[in-house]
This record gives C-alpha cells, structure tokens and sequence, in this order.
C-alpha cells in the first residue's frame, strides 16, 4: 500500500513539473521557476506587449456562444497586403498553460500576423475535444482571413509539448472528419495547414513508457494518472483504441505538410522515441520532415538557436 501511494504521489508529481515546467519556460526568464505568473485554463490574461503597428485582438470567441477556453488572440500588423500567419498552440500537459504565452509573438515586425490559441483541458473535457477545438480555431482564422489581412493559404503551426502533439495533429489529419469535429460556423472551410513545428510533443501514446528507460525521472506513462490518461480518460494500456485515436501519427499521409520537429535528448517528460517515430513514418510516407535533435536538452528548451531555426522553416514554406 506504501509503495502503491508513492507511485501515484510520483506521477501526480510528474505531471505537475509538465504542466509548471512548461509555462514557465514558456513564459521566459520574467517567471518564475514554478509558473507562478501562468493563469489557471480558461482564465482571463493579460496579453503580452506587442511591437507598435500591430493591432491586438484578445479573447475572440471562434466558436460563437462556445465554452470560455474557445478563444484566441490575434496579432496583426498594419499592412497593404494578405500576411501568413503562424498559430502558436501552448503546451502543459493537456491540463494547463496559456495562450498569453506565446513565443511566435517574436515573429511579428518580421512579415507574419500571429495567433495564439485556447483550448479546452483533460479536465473539462476529454479527447478528441482538445483538437476539435485546434481545428475549429483554424476553421475561423482561414474564414475571416480577408477581413484580417491573413493569406489563407498561408498558415503554419507551431506548439511544443502538449501543443507540439495538437499541431502534429493539425498536420496530418486535415480532412479526417473524427478528428476535425463540426465545432464553429465555419464546418465546411479547410482545416489544412501548411507547415508544421513541432518541439518535443507526443505523437504515439502507447509508446511513451517504451522510450523513459534509464531517463532520471521519468514518469509512469501507463499510470491513469499519467497526463495522457487524463487526456484520453483512462490508462493507455486499457485503452489502447482510444490511445489510438490520439495518436498523430495513425493519420500520417503523403499530402501532408512539411514538419520540423525538435527534441531534447535528456527529456525525461516526453521521450525522444516520440519525435523519432514520428520522423521516421513521416519520410516513409514522402512528406518533408526536418528533425533536430538538441543535445544535453531536457523537456520544455526554447533557446535562441530553437527560435531562429522556426523563424527559417517559416520563412521557407510560408514566404514562397
């Protein structure tokens, strides 16, 4: 029994280091080391300050009368032409986080509108909810793309951690109806992205535990407290099907959009194998994946170097 209450203690413990841990290097060297300045989901946030020029929407509903977490903030420069646009998915386990946080902000004065978006969490509702919400999110930015000087045809994603897996999601299963939900106005807009970023998200749940051997510590990713379990609403061994479901890389196609993915090799939170698998089905299947592995870099790294190298892949795909 002793033992049985440690081992929850320790993935409970776990998944709050995920979810405090990445807001707080998501929210960069102003916070504190706990998360401190990271609202609870759902709750109203300052947002961030922008560059003069650029126009802030905070808090816009894009599914109308929806839950309080269906929101996103939108950055637009003054511009004379259509801008590509990067939507930033935040991280924290499925269970926390923010969108204020947002590290695409950085890209505004450099050619692109931003957004950043809100999600429901495990706790409100479970899978597939969190992508449904992604997918009508872009639904609405693509349908109002005129009226806000955003090129529809240009817009990437970028998310890390528990995002990296929603906008890994948002790659490969554009048009897959399970997963793009009827949430919106917009049913019947595309929910298609043109590149992806992913730094060190989940991509196949029932693998999770395989890649933590001899990771200083690692959680017990077949808990049902595991971060996963709670998102998919029970322990991934028992519920290999709806694990399945979650999984980014079951809908991997040839039409996908080009990825960069990004990972860690001392992340003890989300294991490499993660990025690796998700890499290596992609190339298998023809679509173009970048993968960077940062050496001696454990869960949630957002450097200069990881930064720059989004900016390149954005100005490669998105700036054609």
């Amino acid at each position: 029994m002793y033992h049985g209450r440690l081992a929850v203690l320790a993935v409970t413990m776990a998944a709050v280091i995920w979810v405090t841990g990445m807001a707080a290097r998501a929210a960069g060297p102003d916070s504190n080391a706990l998360g401190a300045q990271t609202p609870r989901a759902g709750a109203p946030a300052r947002g961030p300050q922008v560059p003069p020029g650029v126009e802030a929407l905070r808090d816009v509903a894009y599914v109308k009368e929806g839950h309080k977490a269906q929101v996103l903030d939108l950055y637009i420069p003054k511009t004379d032409k259509p801008l590509p646009l990067v939507v930033w998915v935040h991280g924290g386990a499925w269970l926390g986080g923010s969108k204020s946080q947002s590290p695409a902000n950085l890209l505004l004065g450099k050619g692109y509108a931003v957004a950043s978006i809100e999600y429901r969490m495990s706790q409100v509702a479970i899978f597939p909810a969190q992508i449904h919400d992604c997918k009508a999110a872009i639904r609405w930015l693509r349908a109002t793309a005129k009226e806000h000087h955003i090129d529809p045809d240009r817009i990437g994603v970028w998310g890390s951690s528990a995002g990296g897996h929603l906008v890994a999601l948002l790659g490969t299963s554009a048009g897959v109806k399970e997963m793009d939900g009827d949430l919106g106005e917009y049913k019947d807009v595309s929910t298609s992205v043109q590149c992806v970023v992913d730094f060190f998200g989940p991509t196949d749940l029932a693998q999770m535990k395989q890649g933590t051997p001899g990771l200083v510590g690692a959680m017990d990713h077949d808990s049902p407290r595991a971060p996963e379990a709670l998102l998919i609403g029970g322990a991934v061994p028992e519920n290999k099907e709806k694990a399945a479901k979650a999984n980014p890389i079951n809908y991997i196609s040839r039409n996908n959009p080009p990825f960069l993915i990004m990972h860690g090799d001392k992340d003890s939170t989300v294991p490499i194998n993660q990025s690796e698998l998700l890499v290596e089905a992609l190339k298998k299947t023809g679509v173009d994946a970048t993968f960077t592995v940062v050496k001696g870099a454990g869960h949630g790294f957002r450097g200069p170097a990881e930064t720059a190298a989004a900016e390149a892949f954005f100005d490669k795909w998105l700036k054609k």
